[in-house]
């Protein structure tokens, strides 16, 4: 019951809240590109941060769940992933229960993949053995706790990991790929989904880096939407040998839009650019590359690789059709 009073409420909060203008790209010193595109982002950022203060302030799922719930469909995947930022660090600070476990399991089971992205920005903000902390969840899925947390520093700190390209010291192996995957997405809100810009920039970073950034590029254009088809197109001629890439980013998106049902014009948009095929058959083909898959340490890069490799064989003639 004290846990659950309005002064915890507002201790959690005063402890652990997320400022809204610390999304805004004036706080963060984002690039300002095209006007629509910036207000999207930012829009994704606020309610991100009021789906991790709903979970601080409130972690009883009845509460909760409606709470996340009377987001815009289209909008409540980052709200999920903000609550499983929230609980994964309460678990941490009040261990009395396994918050993130249950909510996994029941209320953000349709938004899988965004929790595991949620959950890992506590790596950003707590000090924790990363290797440990994503062994804990899902044997497939655990490496989008990295991913998450790519995302966290590229988002937070994108003058050191972006500009100077600084890796995690205590990461190795497959784990520095998967901070990429994230660094990726975080790159397209640091250069304000500007095509060129985030193409510009991956080409400064060394060659064995790019595929894994240009795969988080692919799913944050795919997911986030509000960009138009001339900026998508752009992205994918810019992306060159790193297409494959570009295209499996964009089939996770779909994937992950389509599990939580709340696919949308603009993802499908960017499928048919970036993969040759809408959404729903993007979203087919990532079940079909698992099956069969054998759960080891690298089956999740299997599983990428399946993808890019079922994309690549898609006709050309049908990917031009699209951008005609």
């Amino acid at each position: 019951m004290f846990f659950s009073s309005n002064w915890s409420r507002r201790l959690r909060r005063s402890l652990f809240g997320i400022p809204l203008e610390e999304t805004t790209f004036a706080k963060r010193g984002f690039l300002a590109g095209e006007i629509g595109a910036q207000q999207r982002l930012e829009q994704i950022g606020t309610i991100f941060v009021q789906g991790y203060h709903a979970a601080l302030e409130e972690d009883h799922f009845e509460v909760l769940t409606p709470a996340l719930q009377s987001i815009d469909s289209e909008l409540q995947g980052f709200a999920f992933e903000g609550a499983a930022m929230g609980l994964a660090l309460l678990d941490y600070v009040l261990p009395i229960k396994r918050r993130l476990t249950a909510f996994m399991q029941g209320p953000g089971a349709e938004h899988i993949y965004m929790v595991h992205v949620g959950a890992g920005w506590t790596l950003g903000r707590i000090p924790r053995n990363a290797r440990k902390f994503r062994q804990q969840f899902d044997p497939l899925l655990n490496w989008l706790v990295l991913d998450g947390y790519g995302f966290h520093q590229g988002f937070f700190a994108w003058n050191r990991f972006i500009g100077e390209q600084v890796q995690p010291a205590h990461l190795r192996g497959y784990e520095l790929r998967a901070f990429d995957q994230g660094l990726g997405r975080s790159l397209w809100f640091v250069k304000g989904a500007d095509a060129h810009q985030v193409s510009s920039t991956i080409e400064t970073f060394p060659s064995a880096r790019r595929g894994d950034l240009w795969s988080g590029v692919g799913l944050a254009c795919t997911y986030a939407g509000g960009v138009e088809r001339d900026v998508i197109e752009e992205l994918y001629y810019d992306a060159g040998a790193y297409r494959s890439h570009l295209a499996q980013g964009s089939a996770f998106a779909a994937k992950a839009r389509q599990r939580a049902g709340n696919p949308t014009a603009s993802t499908d948009l960017a499928c048919k650019v970036l993969t040759g095929c809408s959404s729903a058959e993007a979203a087919r083909i990532c079940d079909e590359c698992l099956k069969d898959l054998s759960l080891e340490e690298q089956s999740y890069e299997h599983w990428r690789l399946r993808i890019r490799m079922r994309l690549a064989e898609l006709p050309q003639e049908a990917r031009q059709d699209e951008r005609v």
